[in-house]
């Protein structure tokens, strides 16, 4: 067994029973990253000390999370970080990726409740009913 096959499984035997990184960790590894970049570029001293400690107990709560042992915690942290604010901000961006790949359809919001109803391109000026509220769309495809 080499040298970094040992540390390897030295590490993964460190790990076990251990949180690890999950969403919210590279959620937060990601902020203290861009708090980072921005505070490279301010030159008022209190802002720099505030970002510059909002960064480090970003990280260390970070490093808190992977490391800890109490996982049914974590995993609750996690989940409640997926459902309040990453599956929703996936689906509005990945929708809108989406939605610019489709060619062949064209989407409309309803004013009233904000439901996206999609309808076949080049069928001219169309009243679209929400499938959701019943109120009219007026568009052209």
């Amino acid at each position: 067994m080499s040298f970094f096959q040992k540390i390897g499984n030295g590490l993964a035997r460190f790990m076990y029973g251990r949180n690890g990184a999950d969403h919210l960790c590279m959620a937060m590894i990601l902020t203290a990253l861009a708090l980072n970049i921005v505070n490279a570029f301010v030159t008022v001293d209190l802002v720099y000390v505030i970002l510059h400690t909002l960064s480090t107990v970003l990280t260390v709560w970070m490093i808190f999370r992977m490391f800890s042992r109490n996982l049914q915690k974590r995993r609750a942290e996690n989940a409640k970080f997926l459902n309040k604010i990453w599956w929703p901000l996936k689906r509005r961006f990945g929708a809108v990726k989406q939605q610019t790949q489709d060619k062949e359809h064209k989407y409309f919001t309803c004013p009233n409740c904000r439901t996206v109803c999609r309808v076949p391109r080049g069928k001219g000026k169309i009243v679209i009913t929400c499938p959701k509220c019943r109120g009219e769309i007026h568009g052209k495809s």
